[in-house]
């Protein structure tokens, strides 16, 4: 696979708080961005609540990834299922003087409507998580309890 590069641009707005895009995800169309309003979080001083904070898109580039890379292998696998989600916890802390996000909890819940392929959808998970380029490229610990419901 050849290099990519992904652009993002960010810019202080005011106090603690800036807007973040990106050229890649302007509608051409419709010349509409998917921008996103960024602050320091409320834990810190001059933080804001209700505002996307660095912590919230470490965390969710983790979850996004692995959901991302469930879709690619399960698509692959040709797994049937019915759903998924994940939650997920970014837990920040102190670590030599330095604050680090330490590890992410993930916690995807797929919902399938057979019951012979709980197994394989957990072996899939397990392989999406070890195969999660951010969980890949950073230093956090990442912890996953899994989930398979299964439908009537």
């Amino acid at each position: 696979m050849e290099q990519h590069t992904y652009n993002v641009n960010v810019n202080w707005t005011q106090d603690r708080k800036g807007i973040m895009c990106s050229p890649e995800l302007e509608n051409k169309e419709t010349n509409q961005s998917n921008c996103l309003e960024v602050a320091t979080p409320p834990e810190f001083p001059g933080g804001m609540p209700n505002i996307w904070s660095p912590e919230h898109l470490f965390t969710a580039a983790v979850s996004s990834c692995l959901m991302t890379t469930f879709l690619a292998i399960a698509e692959y696998s040709k797994l049937e299922y019915v759903s998924f989600k994940c939650e997920s916890k970014g837990i920040l802390e102190k670590v030599d003087g330095k604050f680090v996000i330490s590890e992410v909890l993930l916690f995807p819940e797929v919902v399938i409507t057979d019951a012979s392929k709980r197994e394989r959808t957990e072996r899939i998970l397990e392989k999406s998580e070890k195969a999660c380029l951010i969980s890949n490229s950073i230093n956090s610990k990442i912890t996953m309890t899994s989930k398979i419901t299964i439908q009537d």
